[in-house]
């Protein structure tokens, strides 16, 4: 009996122990990928002729939108849809204008990709986070998860997909451009590694300070992106809501592991009960 007895304490403590230990441990950020390609689009360049959203659709063969704003007339999404990964939106205000590209930010620690219980949406060669139809099961957590509302569901379909940008990683392991890049007349949008994208964009701050907000949007907002961004007003007027550097899956885990831990105590307590009571039982049998 008090081998019994000896046993089961060593186990609850030996547990205890592992749940401190784990909700101790703290989950570390990943970095942008070696091999990361990256897009930097350049807000005072864009002439708003959307070359690129037509380009993408090509690539995509996906059809045109014609329920947006071009009265059943043209392609003309209002924004990122079933039918749409890459789009090109207008700010104004009095007489402040600009345009903004928006389409999946390939996050460095993707939201969607920690969301997704069946690994449908992964970061693949070159840090493209990309969907796998054989994977999913049509959760729609990704879309949930996305601070940057970019995964859509083919609701009209009765055999749906996810639409996102994918940042034509099959044209990139064919060593091409993505379609967007190859499309834009006034070199808007370029690609290339991360790193040489984001020297590139200090770069152009530095030489034109009047120009520019002193930023780079996506180096490091939500952990960092792979599509970074320039601008000549300042980007909460361009929809860009997150400026904090945690990423959404760190924040999420720092969460969980508070509420873990909170239940270490109860947990003590609890195994603490169940010696006693397995003890009265033990002696209640002897008697």
């Amino acid at each position: 009996m008090l081998t019994d007895r000896r046993s089961l304490l060593k186990g609850l403590g030996a547990a205890a122990t592992m749940t401190v230990v784990s909700t101790a441990e703290a989950r570390t950020a990943p970095k942008a990928p070696a091999d990361a390609i990256g897009l930097l689009y350049d807000a005072t360049k864009c002439i708003g002729c959307k070359a690129c959203v037509v380009r993408c659709k090509e690539i995509g063969g996906l059809p045109a939108d014609v329920d947006g704003y071009g009265g059943g007339l043209y392609d003309a999404p209002e924004s990122l849809n079933e039918y749409t990964r890459n789009i090109i939106q207008l700010y104004k205000d009095g007489g402040e204008t600009s345009y903004v590209k928006k389409q999946c930010m390939h996050c460095v620690d993707p939201a969607c990709v920690n969301a997704c219980m069946m690994g449908a949406l992964q970061k693949r060669a070159f840090g493209a986070v990309t969907w796998e139809n054989n994977r999913c099961i049509g959760c729609r957590y990704c879309q949930v998860a996305c601070p940057f509302g970019v995964p859509q569901f083919q609701w009209s379909k009765t055999s749906p997909r996810i639409v996102k940008c994918d940042l034509c990683a099959d044209r990139l392991v064919a060593g091409k451009q993505p379609g967007c890049v190859e499309a834009c007349p006034r070199g808007a949008v370029i690609s290339g590694p991360r790193g040489v994208l984001l020297a590139e964009a200090h770069r152009r701050i530095d030489a034109d300070p009047d120009l520019y907000v002193p930023k780079v949007y996506g180096e490091k907002e939500l952990g960092g992106t792979q599509v970074l961004y320039l601008s000549h007003v300042p980007f909460e007027k361009l929809g860009f809501r997150f400026h904090g550097e945690e990423s959404v899956p760190q924040k999420q885990q720092t969460i969980q592991h508070g509420i873990y831990k909170g239940f270490i105590a109860p947990l003590a307590l609890y195994g603490l009960l169940g010696a006693v009571m397995f003890r009265n039982r033990k002696k209640g049998g002897e008697e």
